[in-house]
């Protein structure tokens, strides 16, 4: 597999919006600029295809160049804006973040399912920042993260089953890696009101998480509080999780039911 998660062998995308695909998917939170021979392995397109594409990208405001490195441009981050996810939830849920990290005083996250995985769309993480932790638009497994839990935990079956299949990989020596303990873990959060992760994602560093539901009382979201594991207990933190992930579910319900 190529770094971007396509077989380098597989038959080149033939259309030119499956080309611009292509070299976007190159760009993540760890490679935010890439050179043309970077850009080239990890699209797994030929140079001559990833030179005259991006060229064309560059004219139609989707990639800048300075300095000889491709990045996304501003314009693409505009749009990104307008994505219901960034704005609706971020919107609704903001406020309680703020709150939740005025409490912890040690990171706060907002998450969404993306696949097998949980996209972090918003981070507080104030003056004490934590550089193993993933940026907003990045991200983490969902089996081994109190996000990722407490989504999984209010989700169909299939999307378990998915995550299973994917492979449960071990990130430290506490990673949970059997199907059988992941859905015991899973089966008790309901009734606890939080997810709870110690270590399994990051060696020091635990997480707690509660989920936020949509109008139609599906979960949509999961905030979370995490930090090194001395200061992250759940029987001080999980309440004040629960509280603010049941506040933002109220106004994120009353925000998407009003703007319908």
């Amino acid at each position: 597999m190529s770094p971007s998660g396509r077989d380098s062998q597989s038959t080149e995308p033939s259309g030119s919006l499956e080309r611009a695909a292509a070299i976007l998917d190159a760009f993540d939170v760890t490679h935010r600029e890439l050179g043309l021979a970077e850009l080239v392995r990890r699209s797994g397109l030929p140079r001559s295809t990833v030179h005259r594409t991006a060229a064309r990208m560059i004219e139609l405001g989707w990639l800048d160049k300075p300095h000889d490195r491709y990045r996304i441009s501003t314009g693409l981050f505009k749009l990104s804006s307008l994505v219901p996810v960034r704005h609706e939830l971020r919107e609704a849920v903001l406020p309680f973040l703020q709150d939740l990290y005025a409490a912890a005083r040690v990171t706060v996250q907002l998450g969404v399912l993306d696949g097998t995985r949980v996209l972090v769309v918003e981070k507080i993480a104030g003056h004490r920042p934590m550089p193993m932790l993933h940026q907003v638009g990045g991200t983490i497994p969902a089996h081994c993260s109190a996000l990722g839990r407490a989504m999984l935990a209010f989700s169909e079956a299939s999307t378990v089953d998915a995550v299973i299949a994917a492979g449960l990989d071990r990130r430290t020596p506490r990673t949970t890696t059997s199907p059988t303990a992941l859905r015991r873990e899973l089966a008790a959060i309901p009734d606890q009101g939080w997810a709870y992760e110690r270590e399994e994602g990051n060696v020091g560093i635990s997480c707690i998480a509660a989920p936020i539901f949509n109008a139609g009382g599906e979960v949509a979201a999961a905030l979370s509080v995490t930090g090194p594991s001395a200061a992250v207990r759940p029987e001080r933190i999980g309440p004040a999780v629960r509280m603010a992930a049941s506040a933002a579910t109220r106004a994120y319900s009353t925000r998407r039911w009003e703007s319908h």
